[in-house]
């Protein structure tokens, strides 16, 4: 998969009742550039009552996502893999990037210690971030009727 970090730009309604331009981050997975930003057009159009703009998007170093549908927050995980350099034998740590849905911190790092179970390679988690990531949309192949 390859993600996009797409940030759109468009007037927000504030809980105060003004009116307010702002940017927001998005993700996407894709194939391009191009194919991120109309995912990102197709998927937002429908909340968005007036104009937007795609103000940017960038490609993201995510290799996972562990999905909570009771979370309304998403965590970058960086988590340091540790491997066996062959030649000298010496060990080496090697940064991976998540993504973890969850309601608070304590439960972003469940929901990556149980997405990780499986997992044959020793590793830490090195750090937990809230990002400030609206809504992510993963790429679903449509079924043939």
């Amino acid at each position: 998969m390859n993600w996009f970090e797409c940030k759109v730009r468009y007037e927000k309604t504030m809980e105060n009742g003004i009116i307010k331009k702002v940017t927001e981050p998005y993700m996407v997975d894709a194939l391009s550039f191009t194919e991120a930003e109309a995912r990102i057009i197709k998927e937002i159009t429908p909340f968005m009552s007036g104009e937007f703009t795609v103000a940017n998007i960038r490609r993201a170093n995510i290799s996972e996502l562990f999905l909570d549908e009771t979370g309304d927050k998403w965590y970058k995980c960086k988590v340091m893999f540790v491997t066996v350099d062959e030649r000298s034998g010496a060990e080496k740590m090697t940064p991976s990037f998540m993504l973890s849905q969850a309601i608070d911190f304590q439960t972003a790092l469940k929901n990556l210690i149980e997405g990780m179970k499986g997992t044959m390679a020793d590793y830490t988690v090195a750090s937990i971030t809230e990002t400030a990531i609206v809504d992510i949309y993963t790429y679903e192949v449509q079924e043939k009727q």
